[in-house]
């Protein structure tokens, strides 16, 4: 009995012993962890050895507008200013001119539908306005087979085409945000609406005649929810005037029916405006980012939606050559 007693009283000792030592371990390495470095985010270094190439086509022009596909990671389609569209499906080590034959020159929209990868959409004139800019004169086109044929679908007064967004679940819905003629007055400005895939369209926003519609955004999971730019924008044979009355972020619920104007929203600064881009987290649409040209502009966000709005970038270098680089995408 007392050889028992014995060995129990050694074996809790040891046991004892122990898980002593395996806490204290753990509360030494709680506080080696606690006062370490954080550990590197291992996305960035990968963004770090990513090094820019050129993968052409070096005969189509500047590019003023690309389309990715979903879930087809080679297949991009590219618009140029003076080389129309051209298509690479094999991440861009060749290219092929695909508008060859049906239209051609400046191209300022390229959008492929999500919900049919065959139905693409393109808008003709380029949207950088600069000084040598390019119009187009045959509004919109449609292909239903990736791009092997093409079918004009209207619109052929828009002169130039800042942003084509698809309906994610139907390919008939379409909205064109339309900039016009840049050298004159002109009525054909602002987004525009088909619900028949391009046999009718229909006006929605329209700011006024020296004011056209830039950029479109819309919340994938509910593309009622949408957001518009317009920009004033006058261009002569010798100068470019940009900002002014009309320009500026709208706002509709109704799948671009009707537009609210955002720029008297608490938090957005003051006017005059130029160019502003916009865009909708594709996780959560009450978050929502704008560039905006202005005096105290830069990188603007929302978190409710667009009704108040904090200046998250003032980095006035984010506004030089703002008809080139005023565009905004969120990714989360």
């Amino acid at each position: 009995m007392k050889t028992t007693r014995n060995l129990k009283t050694q074996l809790w000792v040891a046991v004892f012993a122990v898980l002593s030592v395996i806490s204290f371990d753990a509360n030494a390495q709680r506080r080696n962890r606690n006062n370490s470095a954080p550990a590197p985010d291992p996305k960035v270094d990968v963004y770090k050895t990513i090094e820019w190439r050129s993968i052409g086509p070096f005969i189509g022009g500047r590019s003023g507008t690309v389309a990715g596909v979903p879930n087809e990671p080679n297949i991009f389609y590219m618009g140029s200013t003076g080389g129309g569209v051209w298509k690479t499906d094999n991440g861009g080590q060749t290219w092929k001119n695909i508008s060859d034959g049906y239209f051609g020159g400046s191209i300022g929209a390229v959008a492929v539908a999500d919900s049919d990868h065959d139905v693409i959409y393109v808008g003709q004139g380029e949207q950088t306005v600069r000084g040598n800019v390019s119009s187009g004169f045959e509004g919109m086109w449609k292909s239903t087979d990736g791009g092997d044929t093409w079918t004009n679908i209207g619109l052929n007064d828009a002169m130039h085409v800042g942003r084509i967004k698809i309906h994610p679940t139907n390919p008939d819905i379409v909205w064109v945000a339309v900039m016009g003629d840049l050298f004159k007055s002109s009525a054909t400005r602002g987004v525009y609406k088909t619900t028949d895939g391009g046999k009718t369209w229909k006006k929605t926003l329209f700011a006024n005649e020296d004011t056209g519609a830039v950029d479109l955004t819309l919340d994938p999971n509910n593309p009622d929810f949408m957001f518009a730019s317009t920009w004033r924008v006058r261009r002569t044979p010798y100068s470019l005037t940009s900002g002014g009355e009309g320009s500026g972020i709208w706002r509709s619920k109704d799948g671009g029916e009707t537009w609210e104007n955002m720029m008297s929203k608490r938090g957005m600064p003051k006017g005059p405006y130029g160019i502003s881009g916009v865009s909708i987290s594709p996780v959560d649409p009450n978050v929502v980012y704008s560039i905006i040209e202005a005096n105290d502009g830069g990188v603007y966000k929302s978190t409710d939606g667009g009704e108040s709005w904090t200046n998250s970038n003032k980095d006035r270098s984010l506004r030089q050559r703002a008809w080139y680089y005023t565009r905004i995408y969120a990714d989360t």
